[in-house]
């Protein structure tokens, strides 16, 4: 934004100054991120950039760690690749099968926080609810506990669920949810119920009541108010949540550590076996993609909260 024509001397020194802090600022937070795509191209088996790449020798690129994503646990991956070399990706590729699992949780743990954190943020919305901070510091307290803290009480949970019960008489027959995907699910929905509540409840602070005493009004009953007053509304919030809760579980590792069992191997936990077990830059090449994959799903919430803003009557910006 240029400077007004009044401006003092002192306020243009600011100004510019500013502009430098800020420059310094993105550049301290996005440097991480960006020197690690390179380096995901980096032809030899380093985490640091040879001379070849220094030189912009086209030499000192390769894919190899893209296709090793693909090859890397095949039973032959050295064979022709036609659709049985595609089968045996899709059967025994390890980090293809940690994408499989990311994915399955991800999906299912987002369909649970986006359903029960929706429900919560409309009741927490009403004024005549009791408790309504103490509820709220409640739900989103998973957001804020530190997440060992988190995942060692889910593990002693999940390792007998019914043991709260036996404390007040009862003994039911439960199984154990450790080591299984719906206990993954559940502990990454319970991560991500916090985000779908906070950007559910931001949005219906510009919701206007009368709309749904309208509705009422009108002879429309709570179910049909719902879906086609409130909803359509607060989709655009519903949608970000759901996507905050989307990428806490597809980036999760520690709750991932503690509860799934040897066949939930998902993209973070790989990784993390990769840094422990076998160094390798295909890490730098996973990291790369779920960049990409990161930015494509914050440009998706940016859109929302633009279309959100235009359904509430304000000027994007």
């Amino acid at each position: 934004m240029a400077l007004p024509t009044y401006a003092t001397k002192l306020e243009r020194v600011w100004h510019y100054t500013y502009l430098v802090l800020c420059a310094a600022i993105f550049f301290f937070l996005i440097a991480p991120i960006v020197v690690v795509i390179p380096l995901s191209f980096n032809v030899e088996p380093y985490f640091t950039f040879t001379d070849k790449m220094l030189s912009f020798d086209p030499t000192g690129y390769s894919m190899r760690w893209y296709d090793s994503l693909l090859t890397f646990g095949m039973a032959k991956p050295d064979a022709p690749r036609d659709l049985s070399w595609w089968a045996d990706v899709w059967q025994n590729a390890k980090w293809v099968q940690a994408a499989k699992s990311s994915l399955i949780i991800g999906f299912f743990s987002t369909i649970v926080a986006t359903v029960l954190g929706t429900l919560a943020a409309l009741g927490l919305s009403r004024p005549e609810m009791p408790y309504r901070r103490i509820i709220m510091a409640i739900l989103i307290s998973p957001m804020i506990v530190p997440i060992i803290i988190t995942a060692t009480g889910m593990f002693f949970f999940y390792s007998n669920p019914c043991e709260p019960l036996t404390w007040i008489g009862l003994n039911p027959q439960c199984g154990r949810l450790a080591g299984t995907y719906l206990g993954v699910i559940l502990a990454h929905a319970t991560l991500g119920i916090p985000f779908v509540i906070i950007t559910v409840t931001a949005t219906l602070i510009g919701f206007d009541q009368s709309l749904s005493r309208a509705a009422a009004s009108l002879g429309a009953n709570p179910r049909t108010t719902f879906f086609r007053i409130i909803m359509p509304l607060i989709l655009p919030g519903v949608i970000s949540g759901a996507l905050f809760a989307f990428v806490t579980s597809f980036d999760e590792v520690v709750a991932v550590l503690f509860i799934a069992g040897p066949d939930q191997q998902t993209i973070p936990r790989q990784m993390w076996n990769g840094i422990r077990e076998q160094i390798s830059p295909a890490i730098l090449a996973v990291a790369t993609l779920l960049v990409i994959f990161s930015i494509a799903l914050l440009t998706v919430v940016e859109m929302l909260r633009r279309r959100s803003e235009r359904l509430r009557g304000i000027t994007p910006h």
